[in-house]
């Protein structure tokens, strides 16, 4: 993929996101629990909603999002019942890059593995906040797999924020980290996304 066109993309994305992540009006909270938010609003982009989670975690923003952050053996793996396998397909800068991530399947195998291919950028903010942000993209050496239904991704993201006025928690925006945080991450997607979200 051309690094020009990847870089527009993901700072499309970036803005899109963030856009979402100012604006507080018309969310509905539809689930609630443990420390954890999860509301929605209709999308006026495409047919459906769009959902957001929201939680406190214990520690500084950067352990947190080496909890989350978008790379191929990275702890999310780990964690994240979602996600059956991830990979780089294309590194474009330490920052930007085409990713596919592997799901699953679920419901008794109601629902086949999916496969989600997208161009994905992390930023820093000078408050401190990491974000991920990411869209679906077509790559040339990633068409879709034997055994996958290819997904397909709107904007979406996830905030790693220091909550103002403490050091060491972080808000995260919409998951959380490891150990017990992790099980709300898993109720958020599954009772309340199926399994796509605003990351």
């Amino acid at each position: 993929m051309d690094g020009a066109l990847a870089a527009q993309m993901g700072e499309a994305v970036a803005e899109k996101v963030l856009r979402y992540r100012r604006d507080r009006s018309g969310w509905k909270i539809c689930q609630e629990g443990n420390g954890v938010s999860v509301s929605w609003r209709p999308s006026v982009e495409f047919p459906g909603n769009l959902y957001r989670g929201e939680g406190i975690v214990n520690g500084p923003p950067e352990k947190v999002w080496d909890c989350i952050k978008p790379l191929a053996g990275s702890l999310r793996e780990q964690w994240d019942e979602n996600v059956s396998h991830f990979e780089v397909i294309q590194s474009i800068t330490n920052t930007l890059c085409v990713t596919r991530t592997a799901t699953p399947s679920a419901a008794m195998k109601l629902i086949s593995p999916r496969d989600f291919v997208d161009v994905a950028l992390v930023k820093k903010y000078e408050d401190g906040t990491i974000s991920s942000n990411a869209t679906n993209v077509e790559h040339p050496s990633c068409p879709p797999k034997p055994g996958y239904v290819r997904g397909f991704n709107h904007p979406c993201g996830c905030f790693c924020e220091p909550v103002p006025g403490s050091a060491p928690p972080a808000k995260l925006n919409p998951r959380p980290a490891p150990s017990s945080l992790c099980r709300m991450v898993t109720w958020m997607l599954s009772s309340c996304c199926g399994g796509r979200y605003i990351r």
